[in-house]
């Protein structure tokens, strides 16, 4: 049995973590938030120490070293963007290795920086890329493998979540916490993509606005025009009419990839192969945090060329 902390237990995704730690029979001694709505933690460690004061949960995981010679293994990391390679440090300074939510830092040179922090700690930085353990998306990615190297893929990517008017207000809201709808909507996508398709050789950007953001990625076996949003104005008629507040599409090549289900139990899925020795670290979350960068700092050019057709809603 592992022994693990957490930091970000109120956040939305901090459930999932609960979860893979309890699913694969390891132990949360402590956990971290500012906000303290965090009852979810009955449901899995009633009995974890709890911390809404960083402070306080730091002297606590080291008086459990120095008291009572109890180490922590692993520190889940489900807090903002923008902390988490600072929260990453303190995890390997602590004795532990990290496992941290997408997107992994807001940077790519934060994860230049993490890499001498692994050096200098002997410790490892893991970070959730969930989709990359989805059946759909493995079986896609052995088609493309079989595939003359030289296809190049059609694809349209639309992933439409809807949020409320509390999203802006909140650090999801502020670009230099974030990183823009791109970044904390898009990231695993973009991971996605260049796990399947291969390197990026041009990314183009049509919108990026603080409710969608659009664009036209290549690499080297696809050409993909994406659409993000948070406006529920961009679900289509039919899935408005369901009550529902979330859409997502991929098709390649006109036919549509079906990986609507499946995703309960992905977070488990990926604490399992950290915990038996694989699972994602640093080099393998870099292209998408290049990508997700080069959109945040590229001038958006409007719905000119390659664009993805809800533009023109």
């Amino acid at each position: 049995m592992k022994n693990f902390a957490l930091i970000g237990a109120a956040g939305y995704i901090a459930p999932r973590h609960m979860k893979a730690i309890k699913d694969t029979n390891n132990n949360l001694l402590a956990a971290y938030d500012k906000g303290d709505s965090v009852g979810i933690i009955d449901s899995h460690f009633p009995n974890a120490d709890f911390f809404v004061e960083f402070e306080r949960f730091d002297r606590h995981i080291e008086k459990l070293k120095y008291e009572k010679n109890t180490f922590l293994d692993y520190v889940s990391i489900c807090s903002p963007n923008y902390l988490h390679d600072a929260h990453i440090r303190f995890a390997l300074r602590s004795g532990a290795d990290a496992i941290c939510e997408k997107p992994l830092v807001l940077n790519p040179w934060n994860i230049d920086k993490l890499k001498k922090v692994e050096e200098n700690t002997g410790k490892k930085v893991y970070n959730i890329l969930q989709l990359r353990v989805h059946p759909s998306i493995i079986a896609l990615r052995e088609k493309v493998a079989k595939a003359d190297k030289n296809t190049k893929f059609d694809v349209d990517l639309t992933y439409l979540t809807s949020r409320g008017h509390w999203y802006q207000t909140s650090w999801k809201g502020d670009v230099s916490k974030s990183g823009g709808i791109a970044t904390n909507i898009g990231v695993h996508f973009y991971d996605m993509l260049s796990w399947i398709f291969g390197n990026v050789q041009e990314n183009v950007v049509h919108v990026h606005e603080k409710d969608r953001a659009a664009g036209y990625l290549e690499f080297e076996n696809a050409r993909v025009r994406w659409f993000l949003s948070i406006n529920s104005e961009y679900l289509p008629k039919e899935v408005k009419e369901k009550g529902q507040t979330t859409f997502r599409s991929i098709t390649i090549n006109g036919e549509e990839l079906e990986f609507s289900g499946g995703f309960t139990d992905l977070h488990t899925m990926v604490y399992k192969d950290i915990l038996n020795g694989k699972g994602y670290g640093l080099e393998a979350a870099r292209t998408a945090i290049e990508i997700v960068h080069d959109i945040r700092n590229t001038q958006p050019i409007g719905p000119k060329g390659e664009y993805h057709k809800f533009l023109d809603n």
